[in-house]
C-alpha cells in the first residue's frame, strides 16, 4: 500500500498515517463498475488474465459488498496481521480499502484469482504519488505493488515469486510510460523478500517509513528479460 503532486496540479498528500476518504456514490466506493475510471491509474480490471506456470492469473478490482468477508477473514490470519496490522472487525478491512476505492484513482485493490479463485489481494499503485516518495527516490511514473497470500494452503508453495513476476510483467505491458516497479516488504518479512528477489526484483536499499523498515525492491524495465 509521491513527489511532483503540485507540479501535476493534484492536492498536497495529507500527513503520513492519515487518510483523506471522498463522499463519492456507493456504486463508486465500494468497487462498482463505474469505480476509477478515468482516474490516474488504468482501469486494472481491464488487463484481463495472464498465463502462468500455475495456471490463469487475473486481477479483479475489489467490490467491497461481496468481497470483504473474504478479505477480512485473510486480515485476520496471525500471518497476515503480522504485518498489514488489519485485524479486527469487518469495518476495519472495509475502511482500508474504501479510503483507495474513494480516493483520486493514483491506487486499486484487487482480488488475485488462480484458476477461478480467489487467492490473494493486491494492491496497485502510482509510486510516483504515494507517500512513500517522502522516504525514497522515486522517478515520474513509477509503479507499486503490495500483496498477500490469503490461503495458508497457499503458502511456502513459490506461488509468490510468479504471482508477482506475473503482475509486475502487465503493469510493463500496460503502462509503457513505467520504467521501474517497486515494492516495500518489511525486512523482518524474508518471505516476502525472497518472493520478490525470485520475481526478478533486485534488492535496492533499506528505507525507514512511519510504521516500518523496509526493503526497497525493483524491477526495471530494462532488466525484465535478464532477472
Amino acid at each position: 500500500m509521491f513527489l511532483h503532486l503540485l507540479a501535476l496540479g493534484l492536492p498536497a498528500l495529507p500527513p503520513p498515517g492519515r487518510s483523506v476518504l471522498v463522499a463519492l456514490p456507493d456504486a463508486i466506493a465500494d468497487g462498482g463498475p463505474d469505480a476509477r475510471r478515468g482516474g490516474l491509474l488504468d482501469d486494472v480490471g481491464d488487463w484481463g488474465p495472464v498465463r502462468t506456470s500455475v495456471g490463469s492469473f487475473r486481477l479483479t478490482p475489489v467490490r467491497l459488498g461481496s468481497d470483504l468477508p473474504l478479505l477480512s477473514r485473510w486480515m485476520n490470519d496471525p500471518a497476515v496481521s503480522a504485518f498489514w496490522e488489519l485485524a479486527g472487525p469487518p469495518s476495519v478491512t472495509a475502511g482500508h480499502v474504501r479510503a483507495q476505492l474513494g480516493g483520486d484513482g493514483r491506487g486499486m485493490p484487487c482480488l488475485g484469482t488462480l484458476n477461478g479463485e480467489p487467492m490473494s489481494y493486491w494492491e496497485i499503485y502510482r509510486a510516483d504519488l504515494d507517500p512513500l516518495a517522502r522516504h525514497c527516490s522515486v522517478l515520474p511514473h513509477d509503479m507499486g505493488i503490495h500483496l498477500l497470500i490469503g490461503p495458508a494452503r497457499d503458502r511456502g508453495r513459490h506461488l509468490g515469486g510468479v504471482l508477482i513476476r506475473a503482475v509486475a510483467d502487465l503493469i510493463l505491458d500496460r503502462r509503457p510510460d513505467c520504467m521501474r516497479v517497486l515494492a516495500e516488504p518489511d525486512l523482518r518479512n524474508v518471505p516476502s523478500i525472497a518472493a520478490f528477489l525470485s520475481a526478478g526484483f533486485r534488492f535496492s536499499a533499506e528505507v525507514e517509513l512511519p510504521d516500518k523498515r523496509a526493503a526497497l525492491m525493483v524491477r526495471d524495465r530494462s532488466l525484465r528479460h535478464q532477472l
